[in-house]
């Protein structure tokens, strides 16, 4: 009598071992849902703000080196300070120095007179630290140029804004027990207008190594409707690199796009013939060069492209938040996803 008894007790406990393992699971896959809620968070009136703010005459066109440029690190800095994000190595201070004799380009045409910072914030992952994602855009652009203030509302104060969006949104996630498996790493670059150069000094003084980055999602212009489009042609984004070193990852934004804001993922651009070879245009080449899987997104060249004409009052808001929330989606996917994205694929072109 005594051994059913002992038996019947040993195989309820067994019983709610097991339920409470289910439970977990369970959680761990109601914790995955969560990314319509958070991304849902990104929104037009936010977006607006910001990019109004860094596209500002105040900010005279963010020249690499200047004074608007440096005061808008600082509005990075301060933004993610808000959010609650750490700086670099878990501390406050959110800018890595880039010294002037790393701002001059090849064909020195341009030479700064004054160091310059690229601007970084991390959030650490709960079960995974090691490997990140980087999710990045250039915050730089033309300054100011026969008196006229070139405001690069598109390029790249777009882009910039999603960077903020996402980094809110992977922010609330946390707060609300939801932190990412992976590390995320925010990264705001200097000198892209004059070079890459901020991305190329990023790369070859690594505060995170280079190693450990699973995959870089670099975000320069998603707020207007480029040339090669008809007006209300809208609902679409440019997609560059996804599949240049790793199958995986063109897969995941794929689905990360269906099951969330249903763009058009146009490849055009894509293509090794691509004429405009922009492709090597952006920072995310310099991590591409480095064998990391790479996406470029970006809305195609317009009529105010690199002139004083290219200002907040034309920016698509309610595109840019689709556009920030697709990024979002595959970040989120790539931060929470089992196994570490693979790199399959040998891509010549990244050594041009």
């Amino acid at each position: 009598m005594k051994k059913i008894i002992f038996f019947t007790l040993l195989s309820t406990l067994l019983i709610s071992c097991k339920s409470s393992k289910d439970t977990s699971d369970s959680e761990l896959i109601l914790k995955t849902s969560n990314v319509e809620k958070f991304r849902k968070s990104i929104n037009t009136k936010d977006a607006k703000k910001h990019l109004y703010i860094l596209a500002s005459d105040e900010y005279e066109g963010r020249e690499t080196s200047k004074k608007g440029q440096k005061m808008a690190a600082e509005y990075l800095a301060n933004q993610y300070k808000k959010f609650g994000i750490n700086g670099i190595n878990g501390t406050d201070n959110y800018f890595q120095n880039v010294p002037i004799e790393a701002l001059v380009n090849k064909r020195r045409t341009f030479i700064a007179t004054d160091p310059s910072e690229n601007v970084l914030a991390f959030i650490e992952g709960t079960e995974i630290p090691d490997e990140i994602i980087v999710v990045s855009s250039h915050y730089d652009h033309e300054g100011i140029k026969k008196g006229e203030v070139y405001h690069g509302a598109d390029d790249n104060a777009s882009g910039t804004t999603g960077v903020i969006e996402i980094a809110e949104a992977f922010a609330k996630a946390k707060k609300a027990g939801y932190g990412p498996k992976r590390s995320l790493l925010f990264m705001n670059f200097t000198g892209e207008e004059r070079g890459l150069l901020g991305s190329k000094y990023y790369v070859n003084n690594p505060i995170y190594p280079l190693k450990n980055i699973v995959a870089a999602l670099n975000i320069d212009m998603i707020g207007r409707i480029g040339k090669e489009r008809e007006k209300d042609d809208t609902n679409y984004v440019y997609v560059i690199g996804a599949d240049r070193l790793s199958t995986e990852l063109h897969e995941i934004n794929e689905k990360a796009n269906n099951s969330s804001v249903n763009l058009e993922l146009d490849y055009t651009y894509n293509m090794e013939s691509d004429p405009n070879r922009f492709y090597f245009r952006s920072d995310h080449y310099n991590f591409a060069k480095n064998g990391i899987p790479i996406i470029f997104y970006f809305n195609g060249v317009h009529e105010d492209y690199h002139k004083p004409t290219d200002t907040p009052d034309k920016i698509n808001y309610e595109l840019l938040v689709k556009r920030t929330q697709l990024i979002f989606t595959t970040a989120w996917e790539l931060a929470n996803r089992k196994d570490r994205i693979k790199v399959d694929i040998i891509d010549d072109s990244s050594s041009k």
